[in-house]
């Protein structure tokens, strides 16, 4: 019968890290890849059946390469601190890993700001490849949001990952502002031509498909918040790609 390890990066995941590892108590492998973390979050690991390896994320596509490889098994379920794997789902798992239809799947995920639901603006269903075998499956090394590479098809499951990211705004501005400086970092790294004009071209229709094409204003507050944020994300992009430029 085929096999699957869990495959999960940590970083100051205290508060979260438990939910996640009770959530997959059923695996038969779970491997925890911190990274440097200065809270209790290796405590916690600890405490569960779990092998735990040490390494600094220098590209994070790199990082999740080198995670996955840590695997025993063939098939690799990759999640995040802060994701739950419901019982409806863990069903699924076994059920594809056994049939082997595919060599990859990608899994809804349920993305929550604080308690609400966010259900708009692409953030539903949101599908990720995060189930694969080790060997047919890779990212790009890139510093964010990093292209995923199928050696085979790909197949979908309809139960959700559970994702819970953002206990409340500030975490969630705190993400746009991480996130917009790894995306410079790859503009210079890439050698990219960026021009304020085009920055802010990329902003405003970044708002537009957000808020309007893909409804987020059915979200109320959170939709207008997330467009707006989005739309921030290119605007700061560029405002530290141009920095980055000019302490060269």
């Amino acid at each position: 019968m085929a096999k699957l390890s869990v495959v999960v990066l940590t970083k100051n995941e205290e508060s979260c890290i438990a939910a996640c590892l009770e959530s997959v108590k059923w695996a038969d492998e779970i491997i925890v890849v911190d990274d440097e973390s200065a809270d209790k979050t290796v405590e916690i690991v600890k405490k569960y059946n779990c092998k735990v390896f040490f390494r600094k994320m220098d590209v994070e596509g790199r990082h999740r390469n080198w995670a996955y490889a840590q695997a025993r098994n063939e098939w690799v379920l990759s999640l995040d601190a802060d994701e739950t794997v419901t019982l409806e789902l863990k069903i699924e798992i076994e059920e594809a890993i056994q049939s082997a239809d595919f060599t990859a799947y990608d899994i809804p995920l349920r993305n929550f700001i604080s308690n609400y639901w966010v259900k708009y603006g692409g953030w539903y269903p949101a599908a990720k490849v995060r189930l694969f075998k080790k060997d047919k499956f890779k990212y790009e090394e890139s510093e964010v949001h990093p292209r995923a590479f199928i050696d085979g098809a790909c197949g979908h499951l309809k139960s959700d990952i559970i994702h819970r990211g953002y206990p409340d705004l500030e975490h969630f501005l705190n993400s746009v502002n991480r996130q917009s400086t790894l995306e410079a970092v790859k503009w210079i790294n890439t050698g990219r031509k960026m021009t304020l004009l085009w920055a802010t071209w990329r902003a405003v229709d970044r708002f537009f498909r957000r808020y309007i094409r893909k409804k987020s204003y059915k979200d109320g507050m959170y939709g207008f918040i997330i467009a707006f944020f989005d739309t921030l994300y290119q605007i700061l992009s560029y405002a530290k790609f141009r920095e980055m430029q000019n302490k060269k």
